[in-house]
């Protein structure tokens, strides 16, 4: 089989730094919410713990993925995409991410808790990314570089280690931006040596299977799918806005304790 050429930024530089800012963005919301999280107890925690794997697996991953995606082209080739696959990559993202950060969440802090946590979000990101690349079809044949899938899995690891991590030490609006600029890198670093180590080979009688495949394409669906997370992101960004901060909901919480004390 012949080695097709591919092209990971058909568009230039537009899809890596928007992928780029969204992943940034992402975390920076994601992280926001796991300081209230480390606020409160009960509901409290597990909302915002839950809001902070929307977050972090919507906008911070996914969002990040898929529009690292749309620059992606071959030449000559029309690729579309299976719409339930994609979903469950997104899925999946949400799912792996709020698992870590409830085992942390709801732990001393330790670093066992961290490293089990991240071990099973980076697992679960490097997982997301490639059920996310297996939607793509096309009438070629993929395979992949095993060092640089390993590569990409521990680049996942780190990311997700470090995410937990930041989570329960990062306080205040700067540092937080600054650990999100870096999980940034981070997440487009893992998700482009992925697309490095998959090879697409053409296969005898690749047109006759162009009727066979069934999906959209990415301007049919992954654009208002990527529209409605966007939405999703700003809704996340009003309500950290409008919520109180972690000072206040302590203050709120110590208040509270001293005037049921006082009855």
């Amino acid at each position: 089989m012949q080695q097709v050429q591919v092209h990971n930024f058909s568009y230039g530089l537009i899809n890596p730094v928007l992928g780029y800012a969204m992943s940034c963005l992402g975390a920076f919301l994601g992280l926001r919410c796991i300081v209230r999280a480390r606020a409160y107890s009960g509901a409290g925690r597990v909302a915002w713990l839950s809001l902070a794997a929307v977050a972090l697996g919507t906008t911070g991953i996914w969002l990040m993925h898929f529009i690292a995606m749309l620059g992606y082209t071959i030449p000559g080739q029309m690729m579309v995409y299976s719409v339930p696959v994609t979903l469950i990559s997104m899925l999946l993202a949400v799912v792996v991410v709020g698992a870590g950060l409830f085992i942390v969440g709801y732990s001393d802090g330790g670093p066992l808790p961290v490293l089990a946590g991240g071990l099973i979000i980076g697992i679960g990101v490097a997982t997301m990314h490639y059920v996310g690349m297996s939607a793509m079809r096309m009438p070629d044949v993929i395979r992949y570089n095993n060092g640089l899938v390993l590569v990409s899995v521990l680049i996942a690891i780190v990311a997700g280690t470090a995410a937990l991590w930041a989570g329960l030490r990062v306080n205040g609006t700067w540092p937080t931006l600054g650990a999100s600029l870096i999980m940034g890198v981070a997440v487009s670093g893992m998700h482009y040596t992925g697309m490095a180590a998959m090879h697409v080979y053409a296969q005898a009688a690749a047109g006759s299977r162009m009727t066979a495949m069934s999906g959209l394409s990415a301007e049919g669906f992954l654009l208002p799918l990527l529209l409605g997370v966007s939405v999703l992101t700003f809704l996340v960004t009003l309500l950290l806005a409008l919520a109180p901060s972690e000072a206040e909901i302590r203050e709120d919480t110590l208040l509270t304790e001293r005037l049921r004390a006082v009855r």
